[in-house]
């Protein structure tokens, strides 16, 4: 493997914002609307403190973006797609989860599972670990 995850940029399916968390909150409790790394890293209100040990744990620095301010690079490396989580490596982005890899995750294991999976089919390091 030659290249090395520098960041991960997670995408909500989801927009921000007063009227986005609210409309979001409103068809979660319907049953209308589900993303899966809102539930993995946010209980009713906050980050879950299992989240901020996960993401403590990751050799990278990690970011979450909702869909209405997602960077240009993450939302074309996802295709447009959410929630995703995208690796940055070097000068380039690539999708490591989609919505269809993500769907079904419903614990922290599980998804590292998937995270490390994801990263060894793309053929991406992590920063200082030659894998091979």
């Amino acid at each position: 493997m030659s290249r090395s995850v520098d960041r991960l940029s997670l995408v909500y399916d989801a927009c921000g914002g007063v009227v986005g968390e609210l409309a979001y909150a409103i068809g979660r409790a319907r049953g209308t609307r589900h993303c899966t790394l809102c539930g993995l890293t946010h209980g009713r209100v906050r980050e879950r403190p299992a989240w901020r040990a996960f993401r403590a744990s990751l050799p990278v620095p990690v970011r979450a973006f909702h869909l209405n301010d997602r960077p240009h690079d993450v939302a074309a490396a996802a295709g447009g797609a959410a929630p995703a989580v995208v690796a940055h490596a070097g000068n380039g982005a690539v999708l490591l989860l989609g919505p269809k890899q993500l769907e079904g995750i419903g614990d922290l294991e599980a998804f590292g599972s998937a995270l490390e999976t994801a990263r060894l089919a793309a053929r991406l390091d992590w920063p200082g670990r030659q894998t091979s």
